[in-house]
């Protein structure tokens, strides 16, 4: 029994900031109930996006919106928050917040009150001072980054298309990609893929005309799926005419020149960042102890080192991976997100009653990558699977674990219909832009780009 009532505050609705309130929900609901638990979520977006289906997404085999999980729905007994934390002062039990009426009003940030805090504002994007890297490249992180960029590749296969200069028409079929990991190469894999399809369907745009690129500063890609499975990927992306460069980096991409270490120039008008990421800046404003880079300090319990009533886990936190060597973290990936927030959830509810905590511990169950339609590597129990199987595995083990049955059911429809339909290879660019047609007809000034997102 909760002693008296309890005010909860979740900043952050990605993996570990919904999947947390969805157990307190299930763990808490006669507390809930009785009133004597109040969950608060802050978040940016109303909705939790599913990382793993950005590809497909990009590549059109799955629409934006079954990408996301709505919190509202799914989280009917917490109070959402759309805004973002800019402060906190644990020592006080404060957090300092913006919301969409914030400018409206006039008021200035608002302050909220709480007794338990769980930080889980994820990460963002790992940049570097590169000349031309803020001016032109696009990250991979979010749903409107994954349909803009689809949008961009095809409308460079429109501008190569129509246009007399060999320069232009170059740059717009080059492709750069940064980074080897799972976003990287899921990214470039699934674009190659459509791009390659969809160009049937132009007269003067052939396959082996387009330069894709990927940039990878270590010596391997995929290091998840271990060593031999990362040598094969790479030898499938080269039999695909895939540029890849290892221990290779950016330089600089300004003037829409892609400049490489090893002394490489590309033309290009597309550079997709995917290096990396770091911790959210929020953590930086809280009073809580973090390590070298960035992270919370966490106990094996999930709660913040040395501050009571504060919890993380995720991409936010640095907990300790008790399975392996001492002074050994876990890996801030989707797969640990998912299970540090069950073990957060309970936790949290155990403190409330006065019980024992969990010690969170983890099996390794292993890694799966898609390469394109048909393609991919995997890694599972043990057993390493190529192609087809692979490619197969990747799709259920990420319906299995994509929330709620709603989102399962329209995944998999989609599958269905595209298995059964041609691909989609319309470019909607002008979404991006949704008045410029109207402020051109009502006298105003056009953006430089009305119709395009590049």
């Amino acid at each position: 029994m909760v002693k008296e009532r309890a005010r909860i505050l979740i900043v952050g609705g990605g993996y570990v900031g919904m999947y947390t309130a969805l157990r307190l929900q299930r763990q808490l609901k006669p507390e809930l109930k009785r009133g004597e638990v109040e969950i608060t979520i802050v978040s940016p977006d109303p909705y939790m996006t599913y990382q793993p289906f950005l590809p497909e997404a990009a590549a059109g085999l799955i629409s934006p919106r079954h990408v996301v999980v709505p919190l509202r729905r799914v989280l009917g007994q917490c109070r959402i928050i759309i805004g973002e934390v800019r402060s906190i002062d644990h020592a006080k039990r404060t957090a300092t917040l913006t919301t969409l009426a914030t400018e409206e009003e006039g008021a200035g940030a608002e302050q909220i009150t709480y007794d338990e805090l769980v930080l889980a504002p994820g990460s963002i994007a790992r940049t570097l001072p590169i000349p031309g890297l803020a001016e032109y490249a696009i990250g991979f992180k979010t749903v409107e980054e994954a349909i803009g960029l689809r949008n961009h590749v095809i409308e460079q296969m429109d501008i190569a298309s129509s246009t007399r200069d060999p320069a232009i028409r170059d740059a717009a079929l080059t492709f750069v990609f940064v980074g080897g990991g799972y976003a990287g190469v899921e990214a470039l894999g699934e674009l190659e893929d459509m791009a390659r399809y969809a160009a049937r369907y132009y007269h003067n745009v052939k396959p082996e005309d387009m330069k894709w690129i990927l940039v990878e500063a270590s010596d391997r890609i995929l290091p998840e799926v271990g060593e031999e499975m990362g040598r094969y990927t790479v030898s499938q992306l080269r039999r695909r005419n895939i540029d890849v460069r290892l221990e290779t980096r950016l330089n600089s991409c300004a003037d829409r020149v892609a400049v490489l270490s090893d002394g490489a120039r590309f033309p290009t008008r597309t550079v997709v960042w995917t290096a990396g990421v770091k911790p959210h800046p929020i953590l930086a404003a809280t009073d809580l102890s973090l390590n070298e880079r960035g992270r919370l300090k966490c106990t094996p319990q999930l709660t913040v080192d040395g501050a009571p009533h504060a919890w993380a886990a995720g991409d936010a936190a640095a907990v300790p991976d008790v399975t392996a060597e001492p002074g050994k973290e876990t890996a801030p990936n989707a797969q640990h997100a998912v299970r540090q927030a069950k073990v957060l959830g309970d936790n949290l509810a155990h403190t409330l009653r006065g019980e024992p905590l969990e010690t969170y511990s983890h099996k390794y169950v292993g890694s799966v990558a898609s390469l394109g339609l048909h393609k991919g590597v995997a890694h599972v129990y043990g057993r390493k699977l190529r192609g087809y199987p692979a490619w197969f595995m990747h799709r259920v083990y990420h319906l299995s674990r994509v929330p709620t049955f709603n989102r399962k059911a329209r995944v998999l429809a989609e599958w269905t219909l595209a298995g059964l339909f041609k691909r989609e290879i319309v470019s909607l660019g002008s979404l991006e832009h949704p008045r410029a047609e109207f402020e051109l007809a009502a006298g105003g000034k056009p953006p430089t780009d009305p119709k395009g997102s590049s």
